[in-house]
Formats: structure tokens, sequence, C-alpha cells
């Protein structure tokens, strides 16, 4: 029995996996690198270009789990296909729906989930001291053997390799065939590659130039000498679980945003559209609204002025940064998109900037950093509202100078890179407060574009609700077909608090529930916006005037404290009413409540 994953889970933990996965369409060398309850994400090396699912097709996987050695059967779709360059290749797969509990078996598996030890050749004094050092912290696992030590190694799941005992010669001889063995593997790309193996504690004896070499070479992680320190292990132990973690994730970003490059590139470089075609990007750009925002982005468009896009959450500001870009004469070269909000400050500078080799404990590479990758071209810093004062008065520096350092680095570089940058709040308000820098401000603010939320611009709706329909028919292997008018009435009516984002989730769950051909109805919308839907009120409700101007005014009420982040004196401002007045009135209305 095939058991589905929930629809509307909410994404869960990856964790770093290692095992061997045979795949349906055929994929060879295919290993996971890591996994959550609902994806899981893959490097493989497949005979030819053509071999196994590409994006948007199913795929079923079987796989081992560590330690247990439970074995799970799943089905998903590749959600994206990356060629890593060489024979590797990388791939992420949303899990669906697994065989029998296998699912349950998984989420067992990472709720338990501990770092896992390989110790070689530790006497028997030796692993109880370790037993007691990593006691609740790791789980370790003894190897009187280099063979031993090998096989525990491949189970997958083994954050380090402990190399104890006193035999020097025959600890140095395990390093350096575990380092024989990665080096290898990077090679033949049959196994994960050498950034994502099991880190190397030496705590054996060794010459101390012999362990300096070691260590520049980077194939031991941490030298502790014989006889270490129960907490110098632990914390060891625990800082390449930490590390590893991070190389997964740098690994995959990294592959995220080649990924990205070479989409936008290879979309440059398509055919250009007839005259008068419209692509996807001008799909609901028809109102008066839109209209003057576009004649904005026509204008701006081919100089080299940093722009300020400012919008509520889901208004589209990605597509018409990717507009302003397709037209500013850059379009040949990258557009890197960056959400400053998804990260911290450490790690947003390092990805903006670029860092060195040892700038930081994980920086165990030199990365050029987004500005550098985006030279010629243009970058985008969505969120920008959430970077710290510290990262914003750099962000100035490359704005006035386009020199750019790297973390811990000493050398500038200087980039030739159109700024585009984006919020969903007021950014002269947040000024005004002191969270944003006013010289970065008005350095972005050379040029500001205003998009209207889509409740302004309802006749953008039906066209985006039908285009949305068509790409999710499409998407979801569905056949629905049409929108009744009323459905088209409701959407026109309704507020869009989430915007064209909302608009979008929508339409995707209509099509999902939709039977084939079947014309979308209000049986297949959400009901909280059938139940909230003006156009549904005004059917079903007191049709006296006394009840409409009540609907009304609550309706411009809400709009106002959402537009205003529920702060009701600056809602006030905006509807010319008396702060006491409104809040009166929106209590009425079940609006608002005084703290």
């Amino acid at each position: 029995m095939t058991r589905p994953v929930t629809a509307y889970a909410p994404r869960s933990e990856r964790k770093p996996l290692y095992v061997k996965v045979v795949t349906q369409p055929a994929l060879a060398g295919c290993w996971a690198v890591n996994i959550s309850e609902t994806g899981i994400g893959l490097i493989a090396t497949p005979r030819g270009p053509q071999e196994g699912p590409r994006e948007g097709e199913p795929v079923e996987l079987s796989f081992s789990l560590p330690d247990s050695g439970e074995h799970i059967r799943a089905r998903g779709d590749v959600r994206w296909r990356h060629e890593t360059g060489g024979a590797v290749i990388a791939l992420g797969v949303f899990l669906h729906s697994f065989e029998g509990s296998d699912g349950v078996k998984l989420a067992r598996y990472l709720s338990t989930a501990r770092l896992q030890v390989v110790v070689a050749f530790a006497s028997d004094e030796e692993a109880q001291e370790l037993r007691a050092a990593l006691e609740g912290q790791a789980v370790p696992h003894f190897a009187s053997s280099a063979e031993e030590a090998r096989v525990l190694l491949a189970r997958g799941d083994a954050a380090a390799l402990l190399v104890c005992g006193g035999d020097e010669a025959r600890a140095l001889a395990l390093v350096d065939a575990w380092a024989d063995a990665s080096a290898a593997s990077d090679l033949a790309g049959a196994d994960p590659v050498s950034d994502l193996v099991s880190r190397i504690i030496y705590c054996a004896p060794a010459a101390p130039e012999r362990l300096v070499a070691l260590f520049n070479a980077g194939l031991v992680f941490r030298a502790l000498g014989p006889s270490p320190s129960a907490e110098s292990v632990r914390q060891a132990v625990l800082q390449a679980g930490r590390e590893r973690g991070v190389r997964t994730e740098q690994w995959r970003m990294a592959l995220e945003l080649e990924r990205a490059l070479l989409r936008e590139r290879a979309l440059t470089e398509a055919a250009p559209k007839a005259p008068g075609a419209r692509g996807e990007e001008d799909v609901g750009l028809r109102s008066v609204a839109m209209q003057r925002v576009m004649e904005m982005v026509r204008q701006v468009a081919p100089h080299r002025v940093a722009v300020l896009l400012q919008g509520e959450t889901g208004t589209g500001k990605e597509v018409l940064a990717r507009i302003l870009h397709r037209l500013s004469g850059r379009g040949e070269l990258p557009l890197v998109v960056q959400d400053c909000g998804a990260l911290t400050e450490t790690l947003l500078e390092s990805e903006l900037f670029g860092h060195v080799k040892g700038a930081f404990t994980n920086a165990v590479a030199d990365h050029p950093g987004l500005f550098v990758l985006a030279n010629g071209g243009t970058i985008f810093l969505d969120e920008i509202e959430n970077t710290t004062p510290n990262l914003q008065a750099k962000l100035l520096r490359v704005l006035e100078t386009g020199d750019v350092r790297p973390v811990g680095g000493t050398q500038v570089r200087h980039v030739d890179v159109r700024v585009l940058a984006a919020s969903n709040r007021d950014m002269g308000e947040e000024v005004r407060a002191g969270r944003f820098r006013a010289d970065l401000f008005y350095r972005l603010n050379s040029f500001t574009i205003d998009i209207p939320p889509l409740r302004e611009r309802p006749e953008d709706v039906p066209e985006l609700a039908r285009y949305f329909l068509q790409h999710f028919n499409r998407a979801l292997r569905r056949s629905a077909s049409g929108m009744s008018q009323d459905v088209e009435d409701m959407l026109r009516a309704y507020p869009w608090p989430g915007n064209v984002r909302e608009l979008r989730n929508v339409l995707e769950r209509a099509v999902l529930l939709s039977r084939p051909g079947e014309v979308v109805s209000r049986r297949l919308l959400p009901p909280g916006l059938v139940s909230t839907s003006p156009a549904r009120n005004e059917l079903t409700g007191d049709g006296s005037l006394r009840a409409r101007l009540e609907r009304v005014e609550r309706e411009l009420i809400r709009e106002a404290l959402e537009r205003h982040g529920g702060v009701l004196r600056r809602a006030a401002v905006a509807l010319g009413m008396d702060p006491v007045t409104l809040g009166r009135r929106a209590r009425r209305h079940g609006l608002w409540k005084q703290d």
C-alpha cells in the first residue's frame, strides 16, 4: 500500500545522509546527499546525458537507512536536475508517497537521528573514556582494524572518524587510505564528494611536522594528540557535525546558484519574441496601474541607476526585476537573486562579498561572492530592509565605489553590477524609525517604483487566474477546463491580502482538486475565500443600504490596517480619520483589540 505525504505539511529539517540509492528510471552511481520527510538530495554519475529522470518527471527510489538497515521505498517528482560539470549531476526530489509504513520509518529515523562517530584502534580504556565523553551527544562505533573502519564509514552517516591508539604508523596509514579513497571518489563520482565525507579527528601520536602537513592538506579536521580530554573530544565531534552540515548546505546552495545562472543565461540566449508577443513575465500587466509601472520600468531599464521596488509581499517584485534586467542591455549577463531575509548577517555577508579560505571556522575554500559572480550583470537584493546596519554600510561602499573586498581578505576587486533592491515595507518609514541607514536609502532611492497590490488592479485577476490554471494543468497533469463566471467574479472581488502569490496558490489547489475536464467552481476554492468574498456577502447577506455601507466600511478599515502593519495611528492618517474614532469602529467590526 502506498501512503501519500501530506500535501501541505511544513518543510521538515534537512539532515545529511550519504547512502547508495537505486532509482527507477535507472541512474548510475546515485547517492543521497541529504534527506527530510518530504525531500531528498541526490548526486549521480549517469552513463549518458539522457539517463535517468528529467525535471518534472516521476521517479521511484529505494535505499537503506544506516544503523537499523530498514529499507525505504518512495515515489517522488524531480523538482530540479543540474549538470554540475564533468560526469556528476545533482537532483532534488520531492517525496510524495511511500510504500507501506516506510514514511513512518523515515520520520522515526529523522526524529531520533544523532551524530554518528567511527572510532578506530581505541584500547579498552580509551573506548570507555570516549563513551563517557560522547554520552548524550553522539553514538560511537568501534573498529579494531582498518577494514572494520571502512565498513563502518560506508554506513553513510558518520560525521567523524576518530583515529586513536598508540601505533603511529597504523594511524597515519588509515588517514592516508581514507584521503586516497576520498580523492578517488571525487574523480570517479561514484561516492559522495570529499567535501561531504566524514571528518578525521586525530587522537594518536605523530610527529608535529607530519600533523601540520596533514592539517594544511585538509586531511585532518582536528589533531588532539594522544589521551585528549573528554571536553576537547566532545567539542571536536560536535564541530565536525556542524561543519559537515554547513558544507552540505553550501554545496547545495552553490549548485542552486550555478543552476540559476545557467538557466538565466539560457533564457537570455533564446530567440527574441515576435513583436507584440507577451511572455510569461508580462502576464497580469494590462491594468492602468501596472501599465504605469511598466512605463517607468522601460524608462529606467537602459540606465545604470539603482532601482528600489516597493510593494506588498507577493506583488511580483522579482518578476519586475527580471524584466528590468532583460531590458537593461545586460540581459546576456547574469541576474543574481538574493533574499536578504533568508540568512544571518555573517552568512549573508559571505554570500554577497565572498570570503577567503580560513576567514572563519567553516571557510575551508575561497568563495567569490555574488557581486563578483554578477559582474557585468545585475544583482537583485530582495527584502533589503532585513539587512543589519553593519552590512548596510558595506553595501553602500559597493554601490558608491564598485569595490568588493571578501571577508578575511585584503585584495579589493572592482565590479560593474547593476543593483536592484526590493522591500515590502515603506523604506522612508524604516529610515525615520532608525531601522535603515538614511545614506543607503538615498543611494537606493535614485528611482523608486511602487507596485500596486492586486486588490487595486482587479482587472488583472482574471488574466492571471487563467494563466495559472493553464500552467498548473501542465505541471500537475490535470485538465481543468476554465472557470465559471461566478468564480471569476468572486476572484475579482476578493481583496487578495497575499496578492499574486495567494492567487497562484488558490489556482494550484483548485487544479489539483479538479476532476478531468471539470470547470473550476466554488467547490474547488478555499472555504476562507468563499466565506469572506464581498461578492458572496452581497448575495447572501442583508441587502439594505446600511448593511452594504457597513461591509464597505469594514473592508476599507481592514485594508488600511493590513497595509500599515496593524498600526492604528498610521491607518487613521491614511484614511483621514481620528485614531480614537477609527479604533472604536475597528473594534466594532472585530478588526482590532486594544492592548
